[in-house]
């Protein structure tokens, strides 16, 4: 460590070598923090945190498979030898199975719970939320020695059951989903069950609804850009000491559960 990186804040997000991630730490880094690029393919994570850097950034790549609990092992001890602590965690990478493009429903169809293939369910699951575990828990020691830790879970409108389970809302004319939608759902439980734990110990925990963002995720078909969506995972990063634990938000305010 040195006088430059202990004095900025360290935030590190996983998936960020593209869409909603990297416009994550592109936001963070304009912030002065040091933003630690978490992507499965090294290269691209170079290249990313190279784009960053290029933009006035302080980052750095680190390479990061949520699924694989060598590569999370290895980032930990990176950052607590490069770092000593971490004050943001972002849990962004994440996959959406068959697909919930609404240009493409033969792709989405691939999730009707009826027909669904449970391998691609637990495949889903095992990033998605499995993942979340393991990255958390690795980076929780680290986490623990920050003046003002702060996780951030990548959720979805769709994790909402309110939302999802009104027949005439906004998402009835969606295809069903036995993988990603219940997938965020459950990250929404664990989002509230860590921050019940960590409370006490001042680490705020919330799940952010970022909207309907065009990414890869969906074929690029969303309303929002990636940009826009970044704008509540921010807030959730950077909220206050006496800003809110265990809630669902988005930019304009809390979604119901």
């Amino acid at each position: 460590m040195n006088e430059h990186t202990t004095q900025r804040r360290v935030a590190l997000i996983t998936g960020a070598n593209k869409g909603i991630g990297h416009a994550t730490a592109g936001r963070l880094a304009a912030l002065g923090m040091t933003v630690l690029v978490g992507a499965r393919n090294p290269g691209r994570g170079q290249d990313a945190a190279a784009a960053l850097r290029a933009a006035g950034g302080d980052a750095h790549a680190l390479t990061l498979d949520v699924t694989d609990p060598e590569t999370i092992q290895r980032a930990a001890t990176w950052v607590e030898e490069r770092f000593g602590r971490l004050d943001v965690l972002v849990n962004n990478a994440g996959i959406a199975g068959a697909g919930m493009d609404q240009v493409a429903p033969e792709l989405a169809r691939g999730e009707i719970p009826s027909s669904v293939d449970t391998g691609m369910v637990r495949a889903v699951f095992e990033t998605n939320v499995f993942g979340v575990i393991a990255v958390t828990n690795a980076m929780l020691p680290l986490l623990r020695r920050s003046p003002a830790p702060r996780v951030v879970n990548l959720s979805s409108t769709g994790a909402s059951l309110t939302i999802t389970s009104d027949p005439d809302g906004p998402l009835a004319g969606l295809p069903q989903s036995a993988a990603y939608v219940p997938s965020k759902t459950a990250l929404n439980a664990l989002t509230v069950q860590y921050a019940s734990e960590l409370r006490e110990a001042g680490i705020l925990v919330n799940a952010a609804c970022p909207g309907f963002c065009a990414t890869d995720i969906n074929n690029f078909c969303g309303h929002r850009t990636a940009a826009q969506g970044a704008a509540v995972v921010v807030h959730l990063a950077t909220l206050g000491a006496d800003g809110p634990t265990g809630g669902f938000f988005s930019e304009d305010g809390p979604v119901p559960w």
